[in-house]
């Protein structure tokens, strides 16, 4: 695999912002499918390199891994701040697909992503599966934007209230509305959840799986042990990758020699 790190100008933020990029060395299975790889609130572009084995687990899968840095946005433009989701879905998909020898349509992307990440990789592509064909949540906090967050007047609430704004639930940000809108149509895209049994985000996990199954909303979803740590990400991650492949059907690289 060859790693690059880049540094790009995103208008929608008026800002050079990084991302990590894996790519496969073998030229001959191009173009490449894309896996958008999505941090949680605490960290930033390169923690997926740090801490797992990710370029490991995609060697000789012919696909493409990007890893963006996005802040704390929650992968949503702010009522009151920064547009990190018209960035990602917008300045950095058209980066990558014209630089990079991509497939570049929604059965050629995917998403997946732990805590804030998780959450974000389901937004992302419930909001646009003309972008997304497949998402993976790993421990993620899927209840944002549908909770009340009156109910939890702190500062972590008064910060995602300035992402939010005052009406978001039932909103682009509530994902429990937007499977609503989705749930049965030919774009909905493919969504496997998993989570920690340990994990503080246990009960929203089950909760928003309830609510797919309920639904009929087709979707994967797993609970094992395990808490919100980078031991259960790493080994999880890998199972990210066995329902992603089949998706988005990566060209095998060609034997070297």
């Amino acid at each position: 695999m060859a790693f690059c790190e880049l540094k790009y100008f995103s208008p929608a933020l008026q800002k050079h912002i990084a991302a990590n990029v894996i790519i496969p060395e073998n030229l001959d299975s191009k173009p490449f499918p894309v896996l958008y790889l999505l941090h949680g609130q605490s960290d930033d572009h390169t923690i997926w390199m740090r801490r797992t084995s990710i370029e490991r687990y995609v060697d000789g899968t012919g696909l493409m891994v990007v890893m963006p840095d996005t802040g704390r946005g929650w992968y949503s433009d702010a009522v009151h701040g920064p547009a990190w989701e018209t960035s990602i879905v917008t300045d950095l998909v058209n980066f990558i697909d014209g630089v990079f020898p991509t497939r570049a349509t929604a059965s050629g992307r995917a998403l997946t992503g732990l805590s804030m990440g998780g959450y974000g990789s389901v937004h992302l592509a419930f909001n646009h599966p003309d972008k997304f064909c497949a998402a993976v949540s790993h421990s993620g906090a899927l209840g944002y934007g549908h909770f009340d967050l009156d109910l939890r007047p702190d500062a972590w609430a008064a910060e995602m209230k300035l992402i939010l704004g005052d009406n978001y639930i039932g909103g682009s940000a509530d994902l429990f509305a937007r499977a609503e809108a989705l749930a049965g149509t030919k774009t909905a895209p493919s969504v496997r959840i998993d989570c920690g049994t340990e994990d503080f985000l246990i009960d929203q996990n089950r909760l928003f799986h309830e609510h797919l199954t309920k639904l009929k909303y087709n979707h994967q979803y797993e609970e094992h042990p395990g808490a919100h740590t980078w031991d259960y990400w790493d080994t999880h991650v890998q199972d990210s990758l066995a329902f992603l492949l089949p998706i988005l059907k990566p060209e095998k690289p060609m034997p070297k020699g």
